[in-house]
């Protein structure tokens, strides 16, 4: 085996792997290999789109719709190649490609995954957008109510804006002044710093959410989405005050998968339109975003002496590596090194 080809060992403990039903639809098969494996609805939607993309893409070429078991893995290769040449995708959306189509094979049909060597995106990496201290200032002071305590606490504590949402109650300790992330990236669960700045106000939030929250129950409802084996466990958990989320829907919905009626967490687009909003109405030029926040967060702390491993544990970077790429934008990178211009 060379370098370049990537080969999946399918000689694995039989307890990890689960034999799809094969008289069902390839979508359905996928979907119970998904729940077996206990991946995320986002992870199996972006996955998913894949396979219909590599579909589509052969069927294109070819006239007429095939199997994925019929093209067999090596036909993989042709697919990833057009991605980057035709398609221009980054890094990070090959990369995500390979792997679903890895899944497809190896989890879904229990084949051997076998991908010649393939065009690769070759960028290199650029450097993230970071806001100074007093821009960050201006930019939080363009923001009121719920979103400017929400962006707050994406600078205060850089976690991401996925992780910010799917809080729990439970997760937010004033005590210790400390948050917990459960299921971040990577399934990882971290600890970060709650801000001493921000433990009145969303306390005093908290209580209204509380409110909320019992009225919901009076109504007959009060539900939120939990883990699966966690439902299972404990039925009632669902209800209880600690496992809703922080930042609750305004509106109730009822989960497909239990039928119960609740608030799941607020959407995405409301954070990012309210940052994106309030920026107009800076004198700001860069361009920011939710996690902007988190990249000024990692570089201002590392620009106060904090060290880098450290910063690490707080960000959840699984190689520090990743985390290094804040002091190419510090306010003095290396060791306060000075223009020559500067000593004409």
């Amino acid at each position: 085996m060379t370098p370049q080809t990537v080969i999946a060992n399918t000689a694995r403990d039989p307890l990890e792997k689960l034999l799809p039903n094969p008289k069902v639809r390839l979508k359905d098969q996928f979907h119970e290999v998904v729940r077996f494996k206990h991946l995320s609805p986002r992870t199996e939607r972006a996955y998913w789109e894949w396979v219909v993309r590599y579909l589509k893409f052969h069927k294109e070429r070819a006239g007429d719709w095939r199997h994925p078991r019929d093209l067999g893995s090596k036909e993989v290769k042709p697919f990833l190649s057009w991605l980057a040449t035709a398609r221009d995708v980054s890094v990070s959306t090959q990369n995500q490609a390979l792997n679903a189509m890895l899944f497809l094979y190896r989890e879904v049909l229990g084949m051997p995954f076998i991908a010649g060597d393939f065009i690769r995106v070759r960028r290199s990496p650029g450097v993230p957008t970071v806001l100074m201290q007093n821009e960050v200032r201006e930019l939080l002071g363009a923001m009121t109510g719920i979103y400017q305590l929400m962006a707050r606490l994406l600078y205060g504590t850089g976690i991401r804006l996925l992780e910010l949402l799917r809080l729990r109650v439970k997760d937010v300790d004033f005590a210790r002044g400390q948050i917990v992330v459960r299921g971040g990236k990577g399934a990882k669960d971290r600890v970060t710093m709650l801000p001493d700045s921000l433990r009145e106000p969303l306390q005093q939030y908290l209580v209204g959410v509380r409110q909320w929250h019992e009225r919901d129950l009076v109504d007959g409802y009060g539900s939120v989405h939990l883990p699966p084996g966690l439902a299972r466990k404990y039925p009632n958990a669902c209800r209880e005050w600690g496992w809703q989320f922080v930042f609750p829907s305004s509106n109730r919905s009822t989960d497909s998968e239990t039928g119960l009626t609740g608030r799941h967490h607020m959407a995405e687009t409301g954070l990012q339109r309210s940052i994106k909003e309030a920026l107009r109405r800076t004198t700001l030029t860069k361009s920011a975003s939710c996690h902007t926040l988190r990249h000024s967060f990692a570089t201002h702390l590392l620009e106060s002496g904090v060290d880098i491993r450290s910063v690490q544990d707080l960000l959840g970077h699984k190689n520090v590596a990743t985390t290094q790429i804040y002091t190419h934008v510090m306010q003095k990178p290396g060791l306060g090194l000075k223009s020559p211009l500067d000593s004409i």
